[in-house]
Formats: C-alpha cells, structure tokens, sequence
C-alpha cells in the first residue's frame, strides 16, 4: 500500500529500555502505522527494518522518552511484557524481535575485540572496520522443564521471579554441553532430584532482553527435594486440584502446564 508515495509501515517505538509506545483505537491497541517515524528521529537515531508486519515493512528505532514532545496522549508507553496481553498476537511478537535487535544495536557500537566503532552491514549484521570482526545478536539459550510424579507436577518460586507465582525448573546452558545435559544438571543443581524420559516440548523466544527457551518434560525418577536457596525460595510437588499461582500464558512456562493439564503431555 503507498500514501504520497512512500510506503506504510508498522512502528515499534521503544522508550526507557522496554517501553513501547502504542496507540487505541476504540478498545483496540495496536503499533502506529504511518509512512514517516510517528515520533521525531535525530541524525544519531538507527531505524531497523526487522521485517514485515500485516503485510507492511516493520521498523523500529529507540528514543529517549523526553522526545515524545507533547505527544503522550496520542502514544502509551506500555512494557513490552504487558503488552502481549493488549496486542495481537503478530504485533507482540514483533514487538520482542524488534526489542532485541534495539538491544543488540545499543551493546555493539563498539568492537569487542579492540574498541573500534563497529559499522552496520545488514539487518542484524554489524563488522568492525578495523580487525573485520563480525557481530551479530546475542541470543542466550536457557531451557525449562515440567517434571511429573504421579498426579502431581513440581513447581517452584525463583528469587527473581516478578511475582508470587510458583513456576518450573530452569537455567542457561552452559558452554560445552547439550541441552539435555544441561536440563539435567539444572534440576539436580536446584532441587537435589533426579528425573527420567526428558522429552522436547517447544522452544520460545525470549526477548528480557535476548534469550530463547527450550521446553522439556520428564518424569521423576528419584531423590528428596533439597533446594537450592539462592535460586529458588520454595519447591513442592503439586496436584491438579491445588495448584498455586502460576505464570501467565505469555510463557512457555504456562503452556507446559496447561499442556499437562489438557492430559497432553
């Protein structure tokens, strides 16, 4: 679609880290869609073209929130986490693409190896004039596991959770080992168990701010639950009929549980 001829485009504005800015429309939120950037850019300001969005080119660029000038009622600054339960679902997760490419932009102006200002070469490519280092974005795997016993899961709170929820068991994968090596270490490193017959579920993107998780589910195998106590504050197993909180369906986290729920996994 073209508008004085320059093309439409879906904007993914971020202010102070993960703050997008969203406009309402009726009841419905959604990203601006406009031919120019809605907010004003500088000459410093990078716009990304992190891909396509309903059919039109999808950019993003990042801006100090004093640059809306005015324009808060027109723009709300909404967190990239609790967007996903106001935008749909193609915009939210385009919305965490174009955060973590923000990311990765801000992270790798300079090189790495010695300090050089690093130049852009594509999307999500950046090279340092001077040693000819590549860069690309840092993508932090971690993966995440529902253990069974019986009619009962294991569910636990981590110290970093943002809540009170009790969720499931897991970690980053360290260098030199698989995922499945890594989910086994996690689960004796935080609650002293073993399990058996770990199964791939389903991986996610995760972008606070650039990690990807991978699912699994086992079946436990043997051992007391011992904590580890600066990670988790509490660990049981749990029936169907009394479960705690537990996380919100943005997480695979929630999709593993309700998974187990349904009887599918």
């Amino acid at each position: 679609m073209k508008q004085d001829n320059k093309e439409l485009c879906g904007w993914f504005i971020f202010c102070q880290g993960q703050q997008l800015l969203v406009v309402k429309e009726g009841d419905r939120f959604h990203i601006p869609y406009a031919t120019e950037p809605p907010v004003r850019v500088t000459a410093d300001t990078t716009i990304h073209a992190i891909g396509e969005i309903q059919g039109h080119p999808a950019k993003a660029y990042a801006l100090p929130l004093e640059e809306l000038n005015g324009k808060e009622d027109s723009f709300i600054p909404t967190d990239l986490r609790a967007s996903y339960d106001i935008l749909p679902l193609e915009e939210y997760q385009c919305a965490g693409k174009a955060s973590q490419i923000l990311t990765w932009d801000k992270q790798s102006r300079f090189c790495p190896a010695c300090g050089t200002p690093t130049e852009q070469t594509g999307p999500i490519t950046k090279r340092c004039p001077h040693c000819g280092l590549e860069i690309y974005p840092r993508i932090s795997p971690a993966v995440i596991v529902l253990i069974k016993k019986g009619d009962s899961i294991l569910l636990v709170h981590a110290r970093n959770f943002r809540g009170t929820f009790k969720g499931l068991v897991a970690g980053f994968l360290e260098p030199g080992e698989t995922l499945e090596e890594c989910v086994l270490r996690e689960v004796r490193e935080e609650t002293g168990i073993r399990i058996k017959n770990l199964t791939y579920f389903g991986s996610q993107p995760w972008p606070y701010p650039s990690g990807i998780m991978v699912g699994y589910y086992a079946e436990y195998e043997s051992g007391t639950i011992k904590l580890q106590d600066e990670e988790l504050s509490a660990g049981d197993f749990y029936s169907r009929d009394h479960l705690p909180e537990i996380p919100k369906k943005l997480s695979i986290a929630r999709k593993l549980i309700d998974a187990w729920l349904n009887n599918e996994i």
